[in-house]
């Protein structure tokens, strides 16, 4: 491979010029869905683990999730190392799924205003949850957030997709107009 030359499977889009999100897929992803994260290592081993939260940035460009680095060591390391990241979100209820698609990630501790999103995250969740019969213990068990103070993931979105069952799922979300 000659210097400059980017590794094959390497190859990335530039960042897009319109965010990929809506108003209203924004405002779907903070609205209290369950969220999955993942990345994958250097051997394409997957790192997956469940956030507590999400806050978009006001020009939609930027995601924060919210991790335990207690339960989140192998996604924390991928994501160190400058792996790609998916996140996929979804409302028990309906199952209506988006996912999210990123080069990386920047990890972080938290703001006071990433407290307030996962204070207001975790009831949102579990009011759901009890709308589809999980609720009570289950739903305690489910949002427990265990090993202390949770970690940021921002990342910026390059694709998005829907991924709600049915003949959309996999289709590519067309840019806010």
């Amino acid at each position: 491979m000659k210097r400059g030359q980017t590794p094959p499977g390497l190859e990335f889009e530039a960042m897009p010029p319109e965010p990929v999100l809506d108003a209203d897929n924004a405002a779907f992803i903070t609205s209290g869905v369950s969220i999955a994260v993942a990345s994958r290592n250097a051997g394409h081993v997957p790192s997956l683990i469940r956030a507590w939260g999400c806050r978009v940035s006001e020009d939609r460009r930027t995601v924060t999730l919210y991790v335990s680095p207690d339960q989140a060591g192998a996604l924390l390391t991928d994501l160190h190392a400058g792996r790609p990241l998916a996140a996929v979100f979804s409302l028990p209820s309906s199952h209506r799924t988006i996912q999210l698609k990123a080069h990386g990630a920047r990890i972080g501790a938290l703001t006071d205003e990433d407290r307030l999103v996962i204070e207001r995250y975790v009831p949102a969740l579990a009011a759901n949850l009890e709308r589809v019969g999980h609720g009570g213990r289950f739903a305690e068990a489910y949002l427990e957030i265990t090993g202390g103070d949770l970690a940021s993931v921002a990342f910026e979105p390059l694709e998005a997709f829907a991924q709600t069952p049915g003949p959309k799922a996999g289709a590519r979300l067309g840019r806010p107009a």
